[in-house]
């Protein structure tokens, strides 16, 4: 099983599973797909789209189980991400935990997820 993750602003997301669908942030919905990143994209990806920013989750997800509409595709220096090319449900989440910003400024991560 490969996991994926989608860090999210967590109003976002509480709205999501209220209505159950998640349609995606505003540059999900600009891009026209849902950015997810890999473990070892993880931290890059909240350095440099989310610093600063609390109030955020860390979700993790099957990748396999996102079905055909998931793709890799090349983005920063070429680095395949994972993007889901559909709305998602949430209750295709593994699981969501805070994303809380440590002393230091960066974000705090699930320990053992990287």
């Amino acid at each position: 099983m490969t996991k994926i993750y989608k860090i999210c602003d967590e109003s976002f997301w509480r709205a999501a599973e209220s209505f159950g669908v998640f349609s995606g942030s505003a540059d999900d919905l600009r891009d026209g797909f849902i950015h997810f990143s890999t473990a070892a994209q993880a931290r890059e990806t909240a350095a440099k789209h989310f610093a600063g920013r609390s109030g955020l989750l860390l979700i993790a997800f099957e990748a396999e189980a996102l079905g055909l509409e998931l793709r890799w595709e090349p983005s920063r220096g070429g680095a395949l991400f994972p993007h889901l090319h559909r709305a998602l449900n949430p209750e295709e989440a593994l699981w969501s935990e805070p994303l809380p910003l440590g002393p230091d400024g960066a974000h705090v991560f699930p320990p053992g997820m990287i």
